[in-house]
């Protein structure tokens, strides 16, 4: 028992440390901050205001709704309660029988607070209404009812910009938990899977990566973060992709890769991070979203592939095994990049695997150049 625990303890403190390394984790989210800036760049926050508001948490968007709206009705109602006692309408003024008030039952500060609210949210209960003996009051009733609508205007846009979001349609889009190394079509590959959870399309879908890592150059110099292209693609291509059903990344280990010089008992001790991108518009709101994830070395399995997720009914329907999205099984592999392409028969052979013995697969005669799952 106490074995399982430290074990259990051990792998969750090395969970963490690989948060903490990440610079995307893997719901996409970029695990960077920002030290030592000027204080007139902030400024630079406030001129774009409308950006600022949209992309504050939740909480802050609230407390800005809320106290928005309460603030201008006090503040107008201090001026209703200015023009009031100007006009001597105030009960402990004890204005004559034959006084005629600038507002009509407006006697103190509770019931001018109680009027900016109704003039402001055009209630108008009928307890208080304006007189056309005060020009000022007129003029204070023209200004509040338009900031009122200029502040719910700005409210509400700002409230419906932050639900309709393009990285909430992103949190619909999956990519599979572990990268396998393994033969496809002739050639080693690094393969990932991502899936579509709508039944909506993502129009013009490109897929494209990244490899962080830390590179010393031949004068010395310590790149933190160096950034080398990695190309995906399906067998259909890698632009305006069909992508109605889950589909596999792969991207060709050749001698211009960066994983050329990687090998199965050298993968795990290198220090870099595959960051992966989707772009895409949204077909029902035709806004452009991107999905990113990571995989760092150890979730990249040499030696496996993806199990069949694709599957057709008796009626004739496809189906999608999403029990078998991220399971993989071990194949036959050469040990290195470099033992493939000149070492013939020179494999790596993987024992132990994740298999779903319960799913039936059913072969599916696809006419070329379609794409395969």
């Amino acid at each position: 028992m106490f074995g399982y625990l430290n074990k259990h303890i051990q792998d969750s403190l090395a969970e963490r440390r690989s948060r903490r390394t990440r610079l995307v984790t893997k719901d996409g989210r970029c695990n960077i901050e920002f030290g030592n800036i000027k204080y007139s760049k902030h400024f630079a926050f406030l001129a774009d205001f409308w950006t600022t508001f949209v992309e504050i948490r939740w909480r802050f968007v609230l407390f800005f709704f809320i106290a928005s709206f309460t603030l201008s009705w006090f503040i107008f109602g201090l001026l209703w309660y200015w023009i009031a006692r100007s006009n001597g309408d105030l009960t402990w003024q004890n204005p004559p029988l034959d006084h005629t008030p600038c507002v009509d039952n407006v006697v103190g500060l509770t019931t001018a607070f109680l009027y900016s609210l109704e003039t402001q949210t055009t209630i108008g209960y009928g307890g208080r209404a304006l007189t056309p003996l005060c020009p000022g009051a007129v003029a204070l009733l023209i200004i509040q009812s338009l900031l009122g609508a200029i502040i719910n205007c700005f409210m509400c846009g700002v409230i419906l910009s932050k639900i309709s979001l393009p990285k909430k349609r992103a949190k619909t889009i999956t990519f599979s938990d572990m990268a396998v190394i393994s033969p496809k079509n002739g050639s080693l590959c690094l393969s990932i899977r991502v899936a579509n959870l709508r039944k909506t399309l993502m129009i013009g879908s490109q897929i494209y990566g990244k490899l962080l890592r830390t590179n010393n150059t031949p004068d010395g110099e310590t790149i933190i973060m160096d950034q080398v292209n990695i190309d995906f693609m399906v067998d259909a291509g890698k632009d305006n992709l069909f992508f109605v059903c889950p589909l596999t990344l792969y991207h060709i280990i050749d001698k211009s890769s960066p994983f050329f010089e990687m090998a199965v008992d050298t993968l795990h001790k290198k220090e870099f991070e595959l960051v992966v991108f989707l772009d895409g518009t949204a077909e029902s709101t035709s806004s452009s979203c991107q999905v990113r994830t990571s995989f760092i070395p150890q979730e990249i399995m040499w030696g496996y592939n993806f199990l069949p997720i694709i599957s057709r009914s008796k009626e004739g329907k496809y189906r999608v095994d999403f029990s078998n999205f991220s399971k993989v099984v071990p194949v036959a592999t050469a040990h290195c990049a470099y033992c493939f392409h000149n070492i013939k028969g020179h494999h790596h052979h993987s024992r132990d695997g994740h298999d779903n013995q319960g799913f039936e697969v059913i072969d599916i005669n696809d006419p070329p150049n379609v794409t395969k799952m």
